[in-house]
C-alpha cells in the first residue's frame, strides 16, 4: 500500500468514527494499485448512494481493459458470479450488504495480472411508469511486483532508528568514559594522599596524631 493511499484511508476511517454516532456515512476511497506475486489483492470500488437512489435494484460489472477492449470478469445482478475466462475461479466477493462497496478480491495475483480494471456500477430506479438509471465508473490500474517495495515512509523510519541507535551507542560510550575517568581520579587521588602520609616522618606524625587540648 503506498503512503499516500494509506494516509487517504486513515482519514477516511477517522471521518467515519467520528460520525458513526450519527448516521451511517459512506467514503469513496481510492483502491491500492499495487500488489506483490503470490498475494491477494483487494481492487476497491466503492460508489455511495444518493438519497434518491435508495431504492434501486443494483448491477456491477467488473472488466479487464486490454488495448481499449473490455473483458467480463465478475459481475454482480442479484448475487456476485464469477465469469468464465483467466480469472475463473480466482476473483471472490468483497463487497458490502448495502451495494455501496462492490469491491473484488483477486486470489494469488501473478505479474500477467497488471493492467486497468473498471469497475461498473448501474442503478435502476424502481418506478412505476419507467426505470431510469444512473452509471458510476471506476478504473483501478494495477501493477504487480515480483518483489517486495519498500514504502518511503518506512525507509525514513528504518534511517531514523539506526539514527537513534547509533546516537544512543554513542552516548553510552561517553557515559562510560566519563564514569572511568571520574573513577581513575578518585584512585589517583586516594594513592597521592597515602604516599604523602607516609612521606611525613614518624616523629611529626605522632604531633600531628597529638593535638594538645586548651583548658
Amino acid at each position: 500500500m503506498s503512503a499516500w493511499n494509506t494516509f487517504l484511508y486513515a482519514v477516511s476511517l477517522l471521518m467515519m468514527l467520528l460520525v458513526r454516532c450519527c448516521q451511517l456515512v459512506c467514503v469513496e476511497v481510492p483502491s491500492d494499485t499495487e500488489a506483490l506475486h503470490g498475494t491477494n489483492m483487494k481492487l476497491t470500488c466503492i460508489s455511495c448512494v444518493r438519497r434518491e437512489e435508495v431504492n434501486t435494484d443494483t448491477l456491477v460489472a467488473w472488466t479487464y481493459v486490454n488495448n481499449d477492449q473490455e473483458i467480463s470478469i465478475y459481475e454482480f445482478n442479484g448475487e456476485p458470479r464469477g465469469l468464465k475466462g483467466p480469472y475463473q475461479g480466482r476473483i471472490l466477493w468483497s463487497g458490502s450488504k448495502d451495494l455501496q462497496d462492490v469491491s473484488i478480491t483477486i486470489v494469488n495475483v501473478t505479474l500477467n495480472d497488471s493492467g486497468l480494471y473498471r469497475c461498473t456500477i448501474k442503478r435502476y430506479f424502481n418506478y412505476k411508469i419507467h426505470r431510469p438509471s444512473v452509471t458510476d465508473v471506476k478504473d483501478v490500474q494495477l501493477t504487480v511486483h515480483e518483489d517486495a517495495l519498500e514504502d518511503f515512509t518506512s525507509y525514513i523510519s528504518e534511517i531514523m532508528m539506526y539514527l537513534l541507535l547509533v546516537f544512543l551507542t554513542l552516548w553510552l560510550i561517553i557515559e562510560m568514559i566519563y564514569c572511568y575517568r571520574k573513577i581513575l581520579k578518585s584512585e589517583q587521588a586516594a594513592q597521592e594522599n597515602g604516599a604523602d602520609y607516609l612521606a611525613i616522618p614518624s616523629g611529626n606524625k605522632e604531633k600531628q596524631s597529638t593535638v594538645p587540648v586548651e583548658e
